[in-house]
């Protein structure tokens, strides 16, 4: 199963402090639905504020994005720019 890393504030709003999880997903998309079963309220946030950064490679638009099952995927917040 993947490693998941949230963010201190979405652990904390959503999960009850936690920040990492082991769920297995075949892409982004299908990762932020087991999270937002889990953690309901969750998964809007993330497909708005975050981005998604797969083994060390950041994706501002993922959600097609495959997940390996030994992947590690952060989710960060997104840098906006000008």
């Amino acid at each position: 199963m993947a490693r998941i890393i949230l963010t201190s504030g979405l652990g904390n709003q959503y999960a009850g402090g936690q920040t990492e999880f082991e769920i297995e997903a075949a892409n982004v998309r299908r990762l932020i639905a087991a999270l937002e079963e889990r953690f309901p309220g969750i998964g809007p946030e993330l497909e708005r504020e975050m981005a998604v950064a797969i083994d060390g490679e950041i994706y501002q638009d993922p959600f097609l994005e495959t997940i390996a099952p030994e992947s590690e995927v952060y989710f960060l917040p997104r840098i906006g720019g000008g």
